[in-house]
């Protein structure tokens, strides 16, 4: 059932938001999707809304139902102002991502506490527009948001702590650095990105992450190691069957881990 905007998805209910694949939304009970226009654009789903663990969950699929976003098509500042305007109090944003380092094994997650922008051209800010323009979220003055810290230390622990429970390999912290995509890094870009001592590397964790902190929303990922990044230890560099392959098996337990983890966000 589709619900129109004028339903809000606050009057639903709606305390945790998970921006993620759509293997998620099995998960949910009794679930309604939310038409959510935004001042940017359609979000690339609809929200669905429902129960997960006695929690009313908010979920949007970051790549739209059928995939149909690349990750530098995504419409991220639609994603989370959607979320924003349902009322959500935290969000959880899960990804896949390739591992950097030879200790991080496909099947691991990793709870990051830190990320590197290598994007461009990709819509960041909500407040980016010139004095005499109306863009929304634009106030006439230039903001420049904190982001020393990029994910919220309480979600971290609560996501940390889930893995745990469920008896899922899990790392706790590391630097995510965020490729533009499509394609994946080539040799000499891995070997870089090593040396650095960055631990995985993803093509969607930003600028999600810094919307969600303008928009004054806790914001916490876990990363879903899927495989070695180009030439990591001596394998074989990355494919897109391969990396398909371990999400399809890191569905169950990511939805295990969050059924935990969303009753003990406050």
């Amino acid at each position: 059932m589709l619900i129109p905007l004028s339903d809000r998805a606050s009057d639903l209910g709606a305390e945790v938001g998970v921006i993620g694949g759509s293997g998620f939304y099995e998960l949910l009970d009794d679930a309604v999707e939310v038409s959510m226009p935004t001042p940017f654009g359609e979000p690339a789903g609809a929200i669905t809304v429902g129960e997960l663990a006695g929690r009313r969950v908010a979920f949007l699929p970051r790549h739209g139902r059928h995939h149909e976003y690349a990750p530098h098509r995504v419409p991220f500042r639609a994603n989370v102002w959607a979320l924003a305007s349902l009322g959500v109090r935290a969000v959880v944003g899960p990804c896949s991502c390739g591992s950097l380092q030879p200790d991080l094994h496909p099947g691991d997650f990793v709870v990051v506490d830190q990320l590197v922008d290598r994007t461009w051209g990709r819509p960041d800010t909500y407040h980016d527009v010139g004095a005499s323009d109306e863009t929304p979220g634009h106030e006439g003055s230039v903001h420049h948001q904190a982001f020393a810290d990029p994910y919220d230390a309480d979600l971290r622990r609560v996501l940390v702590d889930a893995a745990r429970a469920a008896d899922v390999t899990v790392h706790d912290g590391g630097t995510m650095v965020v490729i533009n995509g499509p394609r994946f890094s080539t040799r000499a870009e891995s070997a870089w990105f090593r040396q650095m001592g960055w631990s995985v590397v993803n093509m969607t964790g930003y600028p999600e992450a810094a919307l969600a902190a303008e928009a004054g929303l806790p914001y916490a990922t876990v990363g879903l190691v899927t495989d070695y990044d180009a030439g990591v230890d001596g394998h074989e560099p990355v494919t897109m069957e391969a990396v398909l392959e371990v999400m399809r098996q890191n569905v169950a337990r990511l939805r295990g881990v969050l059924a935990l983890a969303v009753p003990a966000i406050t």
